[in-house]
């Protein structure tokens, strides 16, 4: 691992010294103004974090280190993860190492398998993933190392190692969960020579899987990878890190947010509710029955899952890529078809409706489709393959908030009554 180390030592010197000139020149600058709306809403579009890895402009969708999603689709997990890492593409040297690295690192103790044996067989899978993670904490490298005494600018180092060893092993994780919970026979274990794509797909077991399956996963993979450092999985594991709690609690905890319906969960929703409209009509409906269903479930007071996003206010990238695949690979699929028309129709209603800043799709609304399509049937797994794609991302801002010596998270709260003096004054 020593390129990726001697790339990240060089990148925070810099990175430190930029940091300090901006904070020295600019320290008093204003970039965000708080309402009273915003702090009754859950901080909605209040800028107060930093986050390198990526952002997402309204306008624009995910861009990765100023390189748009659509831009690295191809790639594979591990390309994407030194992206994160150190802002650049991997040369082929630098991106063998840290294969190298990842292979060597993806035996998952038998103890965690006693643990997730022992759960309730009824588990929700997202409670077991979060779980087998915390049960590895007492194998974080940073608490050893932070229990000797660590220099604050070596924090980095251990989080680093925490990150590889964590990211190598959650595929088999992932894979033991699904096969545990569901009943699929004996776990897989891992295989040394394969990516980390290939080594998930080889341990899910799905019996005679389409070659396009690794695809998919490889695509899955990359397009969940990273999306700002406020949402509520990214806002919760950088809180809970800040605190020099380790990565297992932190990733633990910030996958136990992302498991809730507002975030990871909606795309398990969203594929309900399309099973749910092919029950309806029998297979996939027409243009005209999907906009009689449209107006409603809107007179009803619902939302159409899937649809809007927080931030976005286009089409999200993530759901075209995954769009694109399925029109590719399988057009005629009666679920992705539903998929395909709902995206025709659903946008130009919404749009009607004058109080709803986003009509356009979001991942969710379509990468359900494509796992079902090739077996993936049980939808309560899907946040799981989620979480798996999102801990590059996750891992990667740790790394590079203790790389760049991050402060402590804490926002300052105000009560009800100190907002009505303010609001008089």
């Amino acid at each position: 691992m020593s390129k990726l180390v001697e790339k990240l030592s060089n990148k925070f010197n810099e990175w430190r010294q930029e940091a300090k000139k901006i904070i020295e020149q600019h320290g008093s600058t204003v970039i965000s103004e708080v309402t009273v709306s915003q702090g009754y809403g859950g901080m909605r579009g209040v800028r107060s974090l930093i986050c390198d890895t990526s952002r997402v402009p309204q306008e624009d969708g995910l861009i990765i280190r100023g390189r748009h999603l659509k831009e690295l689709i191809h790639l594979t997990p591990e390309e994407i993860l030194f992206l994160l890492l150190t802002g650049e593409l991997p040369s082929e040297e630098e991106l063998e190492e840290l294969k190298s690295e990842l292979r060597k690192r993806k035996s998952v103790s038998q103890y965690v398998w006693k643990v997730l044996e022992s759960m309730p067989k009824d588990s929700h899978p997202m409670v077991m993933f979060n779980t087998a993670i915390l049960v590895m904490q007492k194998e974080s490298i940073f608490a050893a190392e932070y229990e000797k005494g660590l220099r604050k600018e070596e924090h980095w180092k251990p989080t680093l190692e925490d990150a590889l060893n964590i990211i190598a092993k959650l595929p088999a994780i992932a894979a033991g969960v699904y096969r545990i919970r569901f009943n699929k026979g004996q776990i897989i274990q891992p295989d040394p020579g394969m990516d980390l794509t290939g080594d998930y797909v080889h341990m899910l077991g799905l019996p005679n899987p389409d070659p396009n399956f690794y695809e998919l996963i490889r695509l899955y993979l990359v397009a969940h990878c990273d999306h700002e450092g406020g949402n509520v999985s990214a806002l919760t594991t950088q809180t809970i890190n800040s605190a020099l709690s380790d990565l297992y609690y932190a990733l633990s905890g910030g996958f136990n947010g992302l498991a809730g319906p507002l975030h990871g969960l909606a795309n398990q929703e969203s594929l309900k509710w399309v099973m749910k409209i092919i029950e309806r009509y029998s297979g996939a409906p027409s243009v005209e029955q999907i906009k009689e269903l449209i107006q409603e479930t809107l007179n009803a007071g619902k939302v159409i899952p899937g649809y809007g996003h927080a931030v976005l206010r286009i089409t999200d990238p993530r759901f075209e890529a995954f769009l694109n695949f399925g029109k590719k690979h399988f057009p005629d699929d009666p679920v992705f078809l539903t998929v395909s028309r709902m995206y025709d129709v659903v946008p130009g209603e919404l749009k009607k409706i004058e109080k709803i800043k986003n009509p356009f799709p979001n991942v969710d609304a379509a990468s359900g489709s494509l796992l079902y399509h090739y077996g993936l049937t049980e939808y309560s797994y899907y946040t799981v393959m989620f979480a798996v794609s999102r801990s590059l991302g996750l891992s990667a801002q740790a790394v590079i908030n203790r790389g760049m010596m991050s402060p402590l998270i804490r926002p300052k709260s105000v009560t009800t009554e100190w907002i009505k003096d303010a609001v008089k004054k």
